[in-house]
C-alpha cells in the first residue's frame, strides 16, 4: 500500500489514492498539513478549508490553513460566500498570476463550507482534482464529526445552552434529498433553543419529515422535544406507520413528562406517487406551495390533542389525513416562532409576510436550504437578533424525475 510518507514522484492520481486511504485515521485539524505536503504534486500552490458557522453567517477557516489569507469571510458579500449559497464554482485572478477557486463543499446536498484553492493555471485536470478534494474534506469533516469536537467548536461563535445541546445532538442533517424529493429545514435561535426541533429521514419509498414545538423554552422543554424525537425513529424505525408512531410519541411524552406537552405535524411522503399522509397534533397547519401560489385550505382539520395530552384522553381519536401532491409542490411546516416573531414596536413577522419571502425567492430559483438562510436572518433582523421564542421551518418539494425545481442546485 501506498502511504503519504512515501509519495515522492508519483502522479497526482496516486497521491489522491493515498490521501483516501490516509483520511480514515485523520483528525480535521490535522488536514491542512497533509494537504500542503503535497501541494506541487497536485498541481496547486495554496489551500484552504472552510466550514459555516452554525448560524450560516460566515465561513471559518480550519486551523492551520495557510493557502488564503483571511481566516472568516462573510457569506452574503464575498466570493467565497457566493460559492457556498449557490453550491457552485466561482474563479477569481490573484496576485502573482494565479487563480483561485472556490469549490463547494457538501455531503449529499448539505452545504459544509467551501474550498478555497490557488492554482498557477486551470484546466480540466486541475478543476476535477480540486472537486474531488472537496468531496475528501467533506467526508473527513463529516465522518469524523461524531467523535472529534473540532469541527462543533469550529461551527461556533458563541458558548451554547445546555437545553440547545441536547437537541443539536438529536437533529439530522438540515438538508436531504433524492432525485424525487428534497427537505431542508433551519431553526434559531441557534445557541439557545428551547423545545423546537425538527425531523426528516428517507424510509424506503417514503419521505418523513415533522416539526415539533414542546412546551416552554427550558432545559425541560429540551429533554421534551429530545425524547419525543426518540420515541418518533424508535417507531418508525420499527416499521411503524404514522398512527403507531403518534401513539407511540404520544405514549412516551406522557410517561416521561406528565405535566408536559409539544405540539407536532408529522407527515409521510410516497416519493413515487406524491402520496401525501399526515398528522396534526395542536400544531400550526402546513402551508402548500403550488408553483407561485397558496393553495387554502389543504391542510385544515379539525383540532387535536398535543402529543403527551392523549393517554389522558383515550376517548379522544387521533386522525391521520391524505392528500395528493403535484409534482414540484413544496410544503412548509413551522412552529409559531416564525409568525410571531415581533420587531421592537410589536410589529409579528406574521404569515402574509413569512410566506411572501418563500414565493418570492422560490421564484427567483434559490435552492430551498438558501431560501431558509435567508429566512431566518430576515426573522432574526425583525426581532433584533433577540428572539423570545424558537423558530423552526421546513420545506420539503416533490419532484419526480424530469421535474425542474427549486432543488435543482442541490
Amino acid at each position: 500500500m501506498v502511504t503519504v510518507s512515501d509519495l515522492a514522484g508519483l502522479s497526482a492520481d496516486t497521491i489522491m489514492l493515498a490521501l483516501v486511504q490516509a483520511f480514515h485515521e485523520l483528525a480535521p485539524e490535522d488536514l491542512p498539513e497533509l494537504l500542503r505536503r503535497h501541494y506541487s504534486a497536485l498541481g496547486i500552490t495554496g489551500l484552504t478549508a472552510y466550514c459555516a458557522d452554525l448560524r450560516q453567517e460566515y465561513l471559518i477557516a480550519l486551523p492551520g490553513s495557510q493557502g488564503i489569507s483571511a481566516q472568516r469571510l462573510p457569506i452574503d458579500s464575498s466570493l467565497a460566500g457566493w460559492a457556498y449559497r449557490t453550491v457552485s464554482v466561482r474563479i477569481a485572478e490573484g496576485d502573482a498570476r494565479t487563480l483561485t477557486l472556490w469549490l463547494p463543499v457538501v455531503d449529499g446536498v448539505e452545504r459544509i463550507g467551501v474550498l478555497g484553492v490557488q492554482v498557477p493555471s486551470l484546466d480540466a485536470a486541475i478543476l476535477n482534482r480540486c472537486r474531488a478534494l472537496a468531496s475528501l474534506i467533506a467526508f473527513v469533516l463529516i465522518s469524523k464529526g461524531t467523535h472529534s469536537d473540532s469541527y462543533a467548536n469550529l461551527q461556533r461563535r458563541q458558548p451554547m445552552e445546555l437545553a440547545a445541546e441536547m437537541v443539536w445532538a438529536f437533529l439530522p442533517p438540515k438538508s436531504i434529498g433524492t432525485p424525487y424529493v428534497t427537505s431542508s429545514a433551519i431553526l434559531e435561535p441557534a445557541y439557545n433553543l428551547g423545545g423546537d426541533a425538527f425531523d426528516h429521514a428517507l424510509m424506503g419509498d417514503a419521505l418523513h419529515a415533522a416539526v415539533i414545538d414542546a412546551m416552554g423554552h427550558d432545559l425541560y422543554a429540551g429533554l421534551t422535544s429530545s425524547v419525543a424525537l426518540a420515541a418518533c425513529r424508535n417507531a418508525r424505525r420499527s416499521k411503524g406507520e404514522l398512527p403507531s408512531i403518534i401513539s407511540t410519541m404520544d405514549t412516551t411524552v406522557h410517561e416521561a413528562f406528565p405535566d408536559r406537552y409539544a405540539t407536532g405535524v408529522f407527515m409521510h411522503l410516497q416519493r413515487t406517487t406524491g402520496q401525501l399522509d399526515w398528522a396534526n397534533c395542536g400544531h400550526p397547519p402546513p402551508i402548500l406551495l403550488r408553483r407561485h401560489d397558496v393553495i387554502p385550505g389543504v391542510f385544515d382539520s379539525p383540532p387535536e390533542l398535543p402529543l403527551g395530552l392523549g393517554p389522558a384522553h383515550p376517548d379522544i381519536p387521533r386522525h391521520i389525513h391524505s392528500t395528493q401532491l403535484e409534482p414540484g409542490d413544496r410544503v412548509l411546516c413551522y412552529t409559531d416562532g416564525v409568525t410571531e416573531a415581533r420587531s421592537s414596536d410589536g410589529e409579528a413577522f406574521g404569515e402574509e409576510r413569512f410566506v411572501n419571502f418563500i414565493l418570492r425567492a422560490t421564484a427567483a430559483g434559490e435552492p430551498a436550504f438558501e431560501v431558509l438562510r435567508r429566512l431566518v436572518h430576515a426573522i432574526l433582523d425583525h426581532q433584533q437578533h433577540r428572539l423570545t421564542d424558537d423558530a423552526t421551518v421546513l420545506l420539503f418539494e416533490w419532484h419526480p424525475a424530469g421535474v425542474t425545481t427549486l432543488a435543482s442546485g442541490m
